[in-house]
């Protein structure tokens, strides 16, 4: 799957793509990775669902959406012809809703990939993840490895306690590319009315706070899986991005400081060539797990 170059946008982060095409011209981007798709109609979580933090975000939406079958008869027939890679972020609570999303996405032919979100509740678990044990992340990249013919991209839940043992499981399963991290699981408090700040109590952690701790896990992937990355979490300027990059991340996303700065992206693309032709190299694949480490 060839990029124009590696600076995509974070599922959820961005919507459809339509809402930012009056700010930049879409193609300029590497990629898009839209919002999440789900079996069925999902309202989501009630609000209050997001909330600042100390350098970071707090979300709860919900995988609020219309479900698979709305958006491929509505929202990609306006999507097909964007100049860019489109790829459709899979959801769903059981193997076999992530399968049926999974075979519908298939059937269009202007999405050459999807990425699976590992990181939803399990309801026939009892609501734990699939991505955090092993063995039910391969199972369920594996059913969706039988009905999906494309490029398939699995996005990992960092909410682990090795991340590397999580990447080999979802090779194991067929996953082609590996996304991550995730949100991590935190929460706030409102400490004058004593409750908490957004509805369900805990949800996704996102922003500069979490940075730290995405690079890490990219680089222990990286030495761990051969198989390419897409690296995102807390990416707020092309600095960031590059350094994702040296940690061994082939494609970035942009997530949460799209809501501060809707032209940050065509900054970050610009500042990627400002970086590689202050040192002299040629193209932005050069630099893919470059770290000097002594």
């Amino acid at each position: 799957m060839q990029f124009k170059n590696p600076v995509t946008t974070a599922s959820g982060c961005f919507g459809y793509g339509e809402e930012f095409k009056d700010f930049y011209d879409l193609g300029l981007l590497g990629g898009i990775f839209v919002k999440a798709v789900t079996g069925s109609n999902r309202d989501g979580n009630k609000y209050p669902r997001m909330a600042e933090t100390p350098s970071g975000m707090l979300n709860s939406v919900g995988l609020q959406n219309k479900g698979v079958d709305h958006f491929c008869s509505s929202i990609y027939p306006r999507l097909k012809d964007f100049n860019t890679q489109v790829i459709v972020n899979v959801s769903g609570s059981t193997i076999e809703e992530y399968v049926k999303v999974a075979e519908r996405i298939n059937e269009l032919e202007g999405i050459h990939a999807i990425e699976l979100n590992i990181s939803c509740p399990n309801v026939k678990e009892g609501g734990m993840a699939f991505g955090v044990v092993p063995a039910t992340a391969t199972e369920v990249t594996k059913a969706v490895r039988e009905v999906y013919k494309k490029v398939l991209m699995v996005k990992l839940s960092p909410n682990v306690t090795n991340i590397s043992e999580m990447a080999k499981a979802v090779a194991d399963g067929g996953a082609d590319v590996l996304t991550l991290i995730n949100t991590l699981l935190g929460m706030a408090i409102d400490a004058e009315t004593q409750k908490p700040v957004i509805s369900t109590i805990t949800g996704g952690l996102s922003g500069p706070a979490i940075k730290p701790i995405a690079l890490r896990m990219v680089w222990q992937v990286f030495r761990a899986v051969k198989l390419p990355i897409v690296g995102l979490g807390g990416i707020m300027n092309a600095t960031d991005a590059i350094e994702f990059m040296l940690a061994g991340a082939s494609v970035v996303q942009v997530g949460t400081a799209n809501f501060i700065d809707p032209m940050v992206c065509p900054k970050i693309i610009d500042g990627i060539n400002d970086y590689l032709d202050r040192h002299n190299i040629a193209a932005a694949q050069d630099i893919i797990g470059a770290l000097k480490v002594c």
